[in-house]
């Protein structure tokens, strides 16, 4: 081991007793926030990552059609076969943008839909898919549960950090652990309750709204557009929900357990 290495261990052996219980709750509610912040940005941008993270996409592609008795014409799907032609382009929604390929290079992405309308040919773009997402993003996509929620982590955040450390017991004495403040704490774990709740509804209602659009575009586009919802957000939601639920049990034991301490010592100083 050189010595480099040698000194980061002995230096982080002497960090480890200053991390309080707070500061492990702390750094998962700062993974959540940039967990459901990287979800929020989704299509925002045309940078590699950003793309891949969408709520629904919708793509041309020639398939058997699918038949089923309770069609009034069949021969719809025909005619939206040879409107869509050869087009190639797929779209991908986000939070708060649209991205588009048309030609199976680079990704444009924009929150404003007419501009990436005007970038695209019209037999790219015959069934008006930029469009459909435009619309789906702005009827449907409700953003702001997330947005109140990564608010209300960063209070619970702030607050954490007004915890107490370490307080010397005298002038030369030991250093020893205060308890931080029960009110303060009751507070966290109400907030970041409500946060939880938040994550989890958005989460759902993101998913249920993605697949019943997606479902809805593909058996009208029969045959000739493909949809599919996206796997990467609703993993990053996920997660985001499952951090804060850690934090709020985190929370709930270190109150619990603020308590007990305090009747111990009560039935001491009895």
């Amino acid at each position: 081991m050189s010595g480099r290495n040698i000194r980061f261990v002995f230096g982080f052996q002497r960090l480890i007793p200053f991390l309080g219980y707070h500061h492990v709750l702390m750094i998962l509610i700062i993974t959540a926030i940039v967990i459901l912040s990287l979800l929020l940005a989704g299509c925002s941008s045309s940078s590699p990552m950003m793309p891949s993270i969408f709520l629904m996409s919708l793509w041309y592609d020639k398939t058997s059609p699918e038949y089923n008795g309770a069609q009034v014409d069949p021969s719809t799907s025909r005619a939206i076969a040879n409107i869509a032609g050869d087009a190639e382009m797929e779209a991908r929604v986000g939070y708060f943008g649209i991205c588009i390929n048309a030609d199976g290079g680079s990704w444009l992405c924009s929150a404003n839909a007419s501009s990436l309308a005007a970038q695209v040919p019209a037999d790219q773009d015959p069934l008006n898919l930029i469009w459909v997402a435009d619309t789906f993003k702005g009827s449907i996509v409700f953003p702001w549960l997330l947005i109140i929620a990564i608010i209300m982590a960063t209070i619970v955040l702030i607050l954490l950090a007004s915890f107490p450390v370490y307080e010397q017991e005298s002038a030369d004495g030991p250093a020893r652990k205060r308890l931080p403040s029960t009110f303060i704490s009751q507070i966290c774990l109400a907030i970041i309750f409500v946060a939880a709740i938040f994550v989890l509804v958005s989460v759902l209602w993101q998913h249920t709204a993605s697949v019943a659009a997606a479902t809805i575009a593909e058996n009208f586009g029969n045959g000739s557009v493909e949809t599919g919802v996206g796997v990467t957000s609703m993993v990053l939601g996920w997660f985001g929900f499952a951090l804060l639920i850690i934090v709020t049990i985190g929370l709930l034991v270190m109150i619990l357990s603020m308590q007990l301490v305090e009747q111990l010592t009560d039935l001491d100083d009895d």
